[in-house]
């Protein structure tokens, strides 16, 4: 028995997220941190659990709710001592999400905070910048396009995380125009 199968890239490019399961799919940290760890090549449950430090059947029952959101899929079966060992693949390589809700906003970034806290190395940043529309979309664009470029597929060297947000602040509430 081979220690790691092979498989074929995942059937889509680019999933753009909008269904409301797949939002509701996305409102748990677990389930993004599953999101984050499939990212690289597929994995069992046993694998995922050892890999986030999670129960087995925690592992399970998110992976059973993202598949039925339709963002995983099962890439390979593999019969074990008696037993079928199932392979999970995410079904598209990058997820965009077009209309972020708050619910799947809120977990992508506590999951985002758990990788944080246990990584041994970081850099986060956090800026306000003053742009026209057409600079906004230019530089959105140039991020896209500079976190796509640097993807390797080297299997030995370290796995990092790179979270790209550009939003429009919005303006305060409450305000008054009279001095």
């Amino acid at each position: 028995m081979r220690d790691q199968p092979s498989f074929p890239p995942p059937p889509e490019d680019v999933l753009e997220i909008g269904a409301p399961e797949q939002f509701a799919a996305l409102a748990h940290p677990l389930r993004q941190r599953l999101l984050f760890a499939l990212g690289q090549r597929p994995a069992t449950i046993s694998r995922l659990a050892a890999q986030l430090d999670a129960k087995k059947g925690n592992v399970a029952h998110h992976l059973k709710v993202l598949r039925e959101a339709g963002l995983v899929h099962i890439a390979e079966t593999r019969q074990v001592r008696g037993g079928t060992e199932q392979y999970y693949q995410r079904t598209a390589r990058h997820m965009v999400v077009a209309e972020p809700q708050a619910a799947g906003t809120a977990a992508m970034l506590a999951a985002f905070a758990q990788e944080l806290d246990r990584s041994p190395a970081e850099t986060l940043t956090m800026r306000h910048l003053r742009l026209s529309p057409a600079q906004a979309r230019e530089l959105g664009e140039t991020l896209t396009n500079l976190v796509d470029e640097a993807e390797e597929d080297t299997e030995d060297q370290p796995v990092h995380g790179v979270l790209v947000a550009l939003y429009q602040q919005a303006p305060p509430t409450g305000t008054t125009g009279s001095a």
